[in-house]
């Protein structure tokens, strides 16, 4: 768990990140003492506008410290989510931000061990690959199943293609922090 102080650093960098990106200026943030903000965990960053998504990107493991991933995939969600155009600087007044701060993968063969709301789901078959994390289930209201067929969608996949047995399952936990 991050200390208050550790969450607001994170968002700090997140955010300076971004600006810098959209402004063509070099960040790079300042090196960190905190152990935990040195850890090479995964991360998701999430950035919405008028509570709705504007860019989500992230890594389930990290070769650098995690203040220096999240700097790297907050600039990632602004400006190379495919799902939408580059943030501009019309975008700087009005962004959210929400970290997601990522346990180990865990490939599981009985998805009775997913939790709702506890753990976040990885689906690959084949060259597809989808992700939702925590959080995701429980803002929509799915339930389980609900959960795994969103899950294959983003996948590319048919929303059944979760009981093929070709199909590997993953779960993670997530730490949120938000601003």
């Amino acid at each position: 768990m991050l200390s208050k102080n550790e969450a607001t650093d994170l968002l700090k960098i997140a955010r300076n990140a971004i600006v810098h990106q959209i402004k063509n200026e070099v960040y790079l943030p300042d090196a960190k003492k905190e152990t935990a903000l040195n850890s090479h965990s995964g991360c998701f960053v999430t950035i919405t506008q008028n509570g709705r998504l504007r860019g989500c990107i992230g890594n389930f493991q990290s070769q650098q410290p995690l203040y220096k991933e999240v700097a790297a995939m907050a600039v990632e969600a602004a400006s190379h989510d495919p799902r939408f155009p580059p943030m501009s600087l019309k975008d700087l007044d009005n962004f959210k931000l929400e970290i997601t701060i990522l346990s180990p993968l865990e490939k599981i063969d009985d998805t009775d061990q997913i939790q709702v709301g506890t753990h976040g789901i990885y689906i690959i078959k084949g060259y597809n690959r989808g992700v939702l994390l925590p959080q995701v289930a429980t803002e929509y209201g799915w339930d389980k199943e609900q959960f795994l067929q969103q899950t294959c969608i983003k996948a590319g996949l048919s929303e059944k293609s979760w009981q093929h047995p070709e199909t590997e399952i993953f779960i993670f936990s997530g730490e949120i922090i938000h601003e």
